[in-house]
């Protein structure tokens, strides 16, 4: 029994390096904790087991929940596996090598899980999102700075934006609040305008939303619903609703099948 606990503790210790650091290497882990790497690595089996953490080349990723903030925990116990469908869906869409821009947005950080360990540059205004690439050893992380949203971790205002407007990205992700026949929408006022600078300097956006937001809008207008390339949404989404995004000359792809319109 001792020794079950030990090993326990052991295993919520690492999970926490893991989960602090976004991505931790097996020699760091076995030193810090003071056990060999095999050990390490039986426990990173288990942790993985459980999805709480992800194996890779030399160490292991963070994959389990969503960080405690208020934006976080309001919104994703309701939508979980449908917003981590639409995230791997997603991650399909971006290739290796790609500039990827994501924003601070519940889906958007599955996605983000998703994309961690892969060769890309990523950039992003979200502080969760940024904390999981941040140690990742893959490929490169641009911070966008700005005034710091405390309920969602994300900077806006007229820094964020400025910054934004002297880059390039090949592909931005979106996370929205509502969707109606009118467009896409957000609660934040700062936060669209960032969001609306995102959308200005890349080659494709691509909005990741789940079916519970359609027919809805939020306080803010972000834009229309044919000014983004492509949209993600899970199985549940209406045929009314899929008629009006196609038509409206959007690229749709319904997480959990191979449609693809």
């Amino acid at each position: 029994m001792v020794s079950i606990n030990i090993a326990q503790q052991r295993r919520e210790q690492l999970l926490e390096m893991i989960r602090l650091r976004g991505f931790a290497s097996l020699p760091d882990l076995a030193e810090e904790l003071e056990v060999s790497e095999s050990t390490i690595r039986r426990d990173l089996e288990t942790l993985e087991a459980d999805g709480k953490a992800r194996r890779t080349h030399g160490g292991a990723f963070y994959s389990g929940p969503t960080p405690k903030l208020p934006h976080f925990d309001r919104r994703q116990a309701a939508q979980w596996e449908k917003k981590k469908q639409i995230a791997r869906r997603a991650s399909e869409l971006i290739d290796d090598g790609d500039t990827v821009l994501l924003d601070g947005g519940s889906t958007t950080y599955e996605v983000a899980q998703c994309l961690v360990g892969r060769p890309l540059q990523v950039v992003t205004n979200s502080l969760p999102v940024a904390n999981l690439f941040s140690g990742a050893g893959e490929g490169e992380l641009v911070m966008i700075g700005g005034y710091l949203h405390g309920s969602t971790g994300v900077s806006i205002g007229p820094y964020a934006t400025q910054m934004l407007a002297g880059l390039n990205v090949r592909r931005t992700i979106l996370s929205v609040g509502g969707v109606s026949d009118q467009g896409y929408y957000n609660s934040n006022l700062l936060l669209v305008e960032v969001e609306q600078a995102m959308m200005q300097v890349a080659d494709e956006v691509i909005i990741v939303a789940d079916s519970t937001k359609f027919g809805h809008k939020s306080l803010a207008k972000m834009c229309g619903l044919g000014d983004v390339q492509h949209l993600v949404v899970d199985h549940e989404i209406s045929e009314d609703w899929r008629s009006k995004i196609i038509a409206a000359g959007v690229k749709l792809s319904i997480a959990g099948t191979t449609d693809n319109a």
